[in-house]
């Protein structure tokens, strides 16, 4: 089954808060970071239910970027798959967690 991709604004803030940072650090580093985020979206659009489900309503599961310390939360839907947010693994799950009750309210 071919799932849409949506990734939503505030988790393409996300990625690009990161990139800057990352890209202040060391040239091109910030490239180099989006194209892990977007490699880890692509595994997780080719076979979402490898990835642990964090949550069951709404369905989120969670995908790690490879060189990266970052995680992608996600939303499984039966046509789309919705990225949320892309968040640095030393955070808190706080804001995950946050973002999904925004939606839902």
């Amino acid at each position: 089954m071919t799932r849409h991709l949506i990734v939503r604004r505030e988790a393409e803030a996300d990625i690009t808060n990161a990139a800057v940072w990352y890209e202040s650090h060391e040239p091109n580093l910030g490239l180099e970071f989006i194209s892990e985020v977007r490699a880890a979206i692509q595994r997780a659009l080719n076979d979402p239910y490898a990835f642990p489900r964090l949550r069951a309503v709404p369905e989120v599961r969670r995908v790690l970027a490879s060189r990266f310390p970052y995680r992608v939360f996600f939303i499984l839907r039966t046509d789309s798959l919705v990225v949320f947010a892309v968040i640095h693994a030393a955070r808190h799950d706080r804001i995950w967690k946050d973002r999904i009750v925004e939606k839902q309210t």
